[in-house]
């Protein structure tokens, strides 16, 4: 079970195109590139909110957890 050859690329290309036409083909396109070009806007948008959140003041905050107990 070696890697496939070019021309075994080329059959299943062949396959691929005959099964769904070259319309749905470029239909399937179009969508994933508009939604790759969506995803990427919605990162530069994270990125631009990311920017104007202030930086934090350096302050730490001491705390310390008991477990309350009730007696019966």
């Amino acid at each position: 079970m070696g890697s496939f050859s070019i021309w075994h690329w080329l059959i299943v290309l062949v396959v691929v195109v005959l099964i769904f036409g070259t319309k749905k083909l470029r239909n399937v396109g179009s969508d994933l590139g508009g939604a790759v070009k969506g995803f990427k806007e919605g990162m530069k948008g994270a990125e631009d909110k990311a920017a104007e959140i202030p930086p934090s003041t350096g302050q730490t905050i001491d705390a310390e957890v008991r477990k309350e107990t009730t007696k019966s």
